[in-house]
């Protein structure tokens, strides 16, 4: 080897040493969702669901897997969920204030942080989950959107409330709120999967609660409406969406050691790396589709960062 080229090898070596690693997806959104979590409140002076509900539980996640973070950015959402007696006083009487929305989705955020242990306190979750209770339609859903509409990434959908409410609720105390949860597994299990969007909401329930037949109609929709080039729609036939990728990605994430769904997660998570914008968010995931909506992007983001995060 001659001298030149070796003194080439060593200060390519060198420069690529100095060069920091790139970002992760995972590490990106991260960083964009703590920018934008804390942000909202200071602006407007009130919370938001996106921001402060689906944006918060992916940071409450990533705080738990230790990702590179200021902490601060979660201090002012977590105490204003610690009182939930103070959301019915958020945002006005505006026609953006869906104070039912509300409940559900700052109650699951306060959940996620009981769960991860930002919040140490569960007394403020037992009356969150009382106002989720509250919130229960007589047939066991949780009814946000009328049933015909498809879920998005703010409002949710009525099958996907109805499975994180009874999540919020066996998560503050499964016993005490045991007439709740069984209403709504009733109306759950009467659910016959009709789009991957809901096929996907139903494979997030426990496995004794989703029916055999129900948990094989889901999965046939998800590997029926996976894009060929990885992502999913709402519908088989639909082109993927940031959203619909991510809850499919949670849904099979339980699972993504078989060997079956493996290739099939990687081939999400290369989607939504690929769909990532620069700033580590993503294009919000519109009903219908192409459409602009910033409380649609941040939520957007919060769901593809959880989605990434449970298959890292």
């Amino acid at each position: 080897m001659t001298t030149e080229l070796l003194a080439s090898i060593v200060c390519t070596a060198a420069v690529l040493a100095a060069e920091p690693p790139a970002a992760t997806p995972e590490a990106r959104a991260v960083a964009f969702l703590a920018r934008e979590v804390p942000r909202w409140a200071v602006q407007n002076e009130c919370y938001s669901c996106h921001n402060n509900g689906d944006a918060a539980r992916a940071l409450y996640r990533a705080a738990e897997l230790n990702f590179d973070f200021d902490r601060a950015a979660l201090a002012d959402t977590t105490e204003w969920l610690a009182h939930p007696e103070r959301w019915k006083d958020n945002g006005g009487e505006g026609e953006f204030s869906d104070k039912k929305l509300a409940d559900v989705q700052f109650a699951a955020a306060l959940a996620e942080a009981v769960r991860t242990g930002a919040a140490k306190e569960r007394t403020p979750l037992l009356r969150a989950a009382e106002l989720v209770a509250a919130r229960q339609d007589a047939d066991g859903s949780w009814i946000i959107q009328p049933d015909a509409a498809l879920g998005s990434p703010a409002t949710w959908g009525r099958t996907l409330a109805t499975v994180i409410s009874r999540q919020t609720l066996a998560a503050a105390d499964a016993k005490r709120f045991a007439a709740a949860i069984r209403r709504a597994d009733g109306w759950l299990r009467k659910r016959e999967p009709q789009t991957v969007f809901e096929a996907a909401a139903l494979l997030l329930l426990p496995e004794d609660v989703a029916t055999k037949e129900q948990r094989e109609a889901s999965l046939s929709l998800v590997h029926r409406g996976e894009d060929a080039g990885g992502g999913w729609g709402p519908y088989v036939t639909s082109a993927p969406e940031p959203f619909d990728t991510a809850l499919v990605l949670l849904a099979l994430a339980p699972r993504a050691s078989d060997a079956e769904i493996r290739p099939v997660v990687r081939r999400g998570r290369a989607y939504l790396a690929q769909t990532q914008l620069e700033d580590g968010s993503w294009p919000e995931t519109t009903r219908p589709a192409g459409a602009e909506s910033y409380a649609q992007r941040i939520s957007t983001a919060g769901w593809a960062t959880l989605a990434l995060l449970a298959t890292k």
